[in-house]
């Protein structure tokens, strides 16, 4: 990182980084090419070829996300150990070589001082002086700060506002020779109020930026280099630097689930030969594989109980080449969920498992509508960021997956990796009844919800060049039971509602038309100091009476009867992707939401006012 002052540490002087941020968000909010605001300085995160480690990095491994990134982004090449985590630096002892490089970013400043305003460059009218960028004045020097705007392209390019070209590129202007630009805004800051003038006279009110600028995207791709430039043939956009359109983090994540071949309910010949084949694997015959029976001991007691000729097939039949069979992720997850076995009264978690989760076998019956109750008290994810977009969002399909082809912007230029996180804590799955939820999506009265809420889905798609499919009423009604669970386990469990995380299993879909699935798992990445008051594995043996509670939650909110009568098609508000749905009831924090609080409604749950009893899955309280 770029540094700007110093501080004695014992004989040596150590310069500080200019910031700090934790690791997970290098994966999120503040990956390669994002813009930052950090203490003294507006940055732009350099790409994964200036983040600098140590001797070491931490390797992050999880086959089944990595077969799934190679296969969904072609353009991607990843080695074998593709996924690492950010450097980690030392605060008490920064290094200069271990860190994440940023550069400053706009170049542009604006003076502060009201009766100058002038708008110019860091290289050709500021000085710095301690952690601050200052103008000469006419009467004195002031500070200058970055300027709020920068230019970019929804594939990602981004550079500084071409503030020359703006201001005289109207027609039949003459350029002038020795430029002095002024950044008038009045007293609200809107674009409105905001006026970029020349010295030769010639003015231009930012608003007309905001109807379309017919000027050409340089592809400039300033986090990966100064020779990083592509053709592009995308117009540039004016964008505000801390608005959230500026950066999109595309991420994919997968379970630790054991895999296939790892499972216990293998034959019990092949489960015998794992502790011998390399004693096995290089044998030529049905023969030598009699006289490594006679006269090897290991390989007798192994395969004892076995005769010749079933061995020797078996051998075969491990030596012959397996097909690489990529499930897709959550429909892998579902699966190994479905296949837990039943809870047993004091049984625990291997102290090394990375995965464990038990079905819960209910005393009484569970309330109708649900299928089982999972509980998972040792579980590992991994996020990998795959690229980014500005402008416009990439929405991944039902799988967490995205389409082949589609355009992100990369994060580094010369690596074979993936900056990635991994969380590891407790969750509890729950799923509803397979039958009923198919039942319900054949319903007249969810028919007719699904055509408003394609239509807003429509209008929404229609602003995007890469929308994704619609998600289906299956996901809208797990999608919005989840968040009301979200809200009503957090009074108990001990933790709050921003440290529940939510996974959504809905299906059959394109990409997998073969499962269906009907499954919200609920997780916490921290299972340490907050879940002290049960945790949300105990609390799944008890989802009776959190569904109880998140019915009430759901069944009235404060805006009714506006929010439970809202329609997203032909919406003025552009609430294209809610349906019964807003900050009073369903809406929580983001970092717990897959969705970022969209595709969303309550009606579909439980009965709401202004909608027909026979939309909610759960008409009656559980």
């Amino acid at each position: 990182m770029k540094k700007f002052s110093t501080q004695k540490q014992g004989t040596r002087t150590v310069q500080p980084p200019d910031g700090e941020v934790r690791s997970s968000q290098m994966i999120t909010s503040y990956g390669p090419g994002s813009m930052v605001d950090l203490l003294n300085d507006a940055v732009l995160v350099g790409g994964l070829d200036y983040w600098g480690y140590d001797s070491d990095y931490r390797v992050i491994d999880e086959p089944r996300l990595l077969r799934s990134i190679r296969n969904s982004n072609a353009d991607l090449t990843l080695g074998e150990q593709a996924f690492r985590g950010p450097p980690l630096g030392d605060s008490k002892d920064p290094q200069r070589r271990v860190g994440v490089k940023v550069q400053l970013f706009p170049q542009w400043f604006v003076c502060q001082n009201p009766a100058c305003r002038r708008l110019t460059t860091a290289r050709h009218g500021l000085e710095r002086k301690g952690n601050q960028m200052l103008h000469q004045c006419a009467r004195g020097k002031s500070i200058a700060t970055p300027v709020r705007f920068v230019e970019a392209c929804k594939l990602g390019h981004l550079s500084d506002f071409r503030w020359l070209e703006f201001v005289h590129g109207m027609p039949g202007v003459s350029r002038c020779a020795a430029a002095e630009l002024t950044f008038e805004e009045g007293p609200n800051g809107d674009f409105q109020d905001i006026r970029i003038r020349c010295s030769c006279g010639q003015s231009r009110n930012l608003i007309t930026a905001m109807s379309g600028l017919k000027i050409d995207c340089r592809g400039k791709r300033p986090w990966l280099g100064p020779d990083a430039d592509e053709p592009c043939k995308e117009k540039i956009r004016l964008l505000v630097r801390t608005a959230s359109n500026s950066y999109f983090a595309q991420s994919m994540s997968a379970l630790s689930i054991p895999e296939v071949d790892e499972d216990d309910d293998r034959a019990p010949l092949d489960r015998a030969m794992d502790a011998v084949w390399g004693d096995l694997a290089e044998l030529e015959d049905a023969d030598v594989l009699q006289g490594a029976r006679k006269f090897a001991k290991s390989v007798r007691d192994a395969l004892a109980g076995f005769d010749n000729d079933q061995i020797w097939t078996a051998i075969l039949k491990r030596r012959e080449p397996k097909p690489e069979v990529t499930p897709h992720i959550r429909s892998a997850e579902y699966q190994q969920f479905m296949a837990s076995k039943p809870e047993q009264l004091g049984e625990l978690p291997p102290a090394n498992a990375q995965f464990f989760a038990r079905r819960v076998v209910p005393k009484t019956p569970w309330p109708q509508g649900i299928g089982r109750v999972v509980v998972v008290p040792k579980l590992r994810e991994v996020i990998a960021q795959v690229g980014f977009t500005r402008l416009e969002p990439i929405t991944p399909d039902v799988q967490g997956e995205y389409d082949l082809g589609v355009g992100l912007a990369p994060l580094g230029l010369g690596v074979d990796w993936l900056p990635a996180t991994e969380l590891a804590g407790e969750g509890v799955l729950l799923t509803l009844d397979e039958d009923l939820v198919s039942a319900w999506e054949n319903r007249d009265e969810v028919k007719a919800r699904r055509d408003e809420l394609e239509l807003g889905f429509s209008a929404w798609a229609g602003t995007l060049s890469a929308p994704g499919e619609f998600l289906g009423m299956r996901y809208y009604l797990l999608h919005s039971l989840s968040h009301l669970l979200i809200s009503a386990i957090s009074l108990e469990c001990g933790y709050a509602a921003s440290a529940i995380r939510e996974r959504i299993y809905a299906g059959p879909s394109m990409r997998d038309p073969e499962t269906p699935m009907a499954a919200i798992l609920l997780s916490t990445g921290t299972s340490g100091s907050e879940g002290t008051l049960g945790g949300l594995v105990e609390q799944g043996r008890n989802i009776t009476a959190h569904l109880q509670r998140a019915w009430d939650l759901g069944k009235l909110c404060s805006n009714d009867p506006v929010c439970g009568r809202h329609s997203p098609a032909n919406d003025p508000a552009e609430r294209f992707l809610e349906g019964a749905a807003c900050h009073g009831c369903l809406f929580i924090a983001e970092c717990s939401c897959e969705r970022f609080n969209r595709f969303l409604d309550r009606a579909l749950v439980v009965p709401t006012l202004g909608n027909p009893s026979e939309l909610a899955f759960f008409g009656h309280r559980p």
